[in-house]
């Protein structure tokens, strides 16, 4: 079984990615992180401290570990912005792996705004960056940021901390078949029986923060997405069985002896 997720230039060990957020410390955060056996971890670039080295900071956290970070550019809502966002983290920490992610609705949903993310995509492939670009569930989408550079698209299962799980199961098949980049599902996740669906259904991938991070307990629950990510992906490399309308007898009875 082929384990390694490679984006770009880089590879990983794990095909889960966690997120930093909305964890009550950075010790616990680096905690669940190690439990679930991820190699990378997304965070915003604030989070990073990187223009304050006095505070308390997630890179010294880490310090140690093999745990990659994955810079989000959370919170800008045009291009410009993100690719900004992205110039400046490069020149202040060296990172040139980043999410690529520019919110369309900041009040309810917050979906992404695609075709803004399309356009800072062209100029951040341009200046030399790994992108792994979030997006709507949109196969059409999903190839046009292909097309624009990115190295991984990162469709949403369901809204943002929603904990929904796949809403539209259908669509990570298409997007799949629709795109030769991998396919991280990002957003939505709830628990591990979700995860191991996404993988199921073909996803390269999983990115979860909030079904770690406000679980009961985060450690278990992240060594629980480790198996189900682990389980799902050796599932759909295994190939499932076709649905039948009916029973199929799991014993033969041709050629037995009639008594």
């Amino acid at each position: 079984m082929d384990n390694k997720l490679k984006i770009g230039k880089y590879e990983l060990g794990s095909r889960l990615i966690v997120g930093s957020g909305k964890y009550d410390s950075f010790e616990t955060t680096k905690e669940a992180t190690l439990a679930s056996g991820s190699e990378l971890i997304t965070v915003a670039v604030r989070r990073l401290n990187i223009t304050d080295p006095s505070k308390e900071n997630l890179r010294d956290t880490f310090a140690g570990t093999n745990v990659k970070f994955l810079p989000n550019s959370a919170g800008c809502v045009t291009a410009e912005e993100a690719i900004t966002t992205f110039r400046l983290t490069r020149e202040a920490t060296g990172i040139d792996l980043i999410k690529l992610e520019v919110i369309g609705d900041t009040q309810k949903t917050l979906y992404p705004d695609v075709l803004e993310t399309i356009k800072a995509c062209e100029v951040l492939a341009k200046e030399g960056f790994t992108i792994m670009a979030y997006t709507s569930d949109d196969p059409i989408m999903a190839k046009r940021l292909e097309d624009a550079g990115a190295d991984a698209v990162m469709p949403l299962a369901a809204p943002i901390g929603s904990g929904l799980g796949i809403q539209n199961p259908y669509n990570v098949v298409f997007i799949r078949d629709a795109i030769n980049v991998p396919v991280i599902v990002d957003a939505g996740i709830g628990c591990a029986s979700d995860a191991a669906y996404a993988m199921e259904l073909g996803a390269d991938g999983i990115l979860t923060n909030t079904a770690i991070a406000q679980a009961q307990n985060p450690m278990v629950m992240a060594e629980a997405m480790k198996h189900a990510v682990q389980a799902g992906r050796m599932s759909y490399l295994a190939g499932r069985i076709p649905k039948r309308p009916y029973a199929t007898a799991s014993s033969p009875v041709d050629g037995m002896i009639q008594f």
